[in-house]
């Protein structure tokens, strides 16, 4: 009885490993919204850094300044193409 159980158990574990939908190397195609959308947060998170980082001590005004003026414009990039992207998205939609 214990056999059977531990053959069972085996495999419903392999089952579970490999079943094809928790398989690891398979991804999801990604739209360019959703490739924008995460470089946006890792932006931000980006800003965050430097902000601690600066507050800290660790990098001169000049310096702060500088990056942080780049960060913001790379910001404002992404979130605008967002925008242009899921406007257009919307307008095709509603024609259909």
């Amino acid at each position: 009885m214990g056999a059977i159980a531990c053959i069972a158990l085996t495999i419903i574990l392999f089952a579970f490993i490999f079943w094809p939908e928790k398989n690891p190397f398979f991804q999801a195609d990604k739209t360019r919204i959703d490739y924008l959308r995460e470089r946006k947060d890792v932006i931000y998170e980006n800003l965050r850094d430097l902000n601690f980082e600066y507050l800290a001590g660790k990098y001169p005004e000049q310096d702060y300044a500088e990056q942080r003026a780049a960060l913001e414009d790379e910001a404002a990039q992404v979130v605008s193409e967002i925008e242009t992207l899921e406007e257009s998205g919307m307008r095709g939609r509603s024609r259909a």
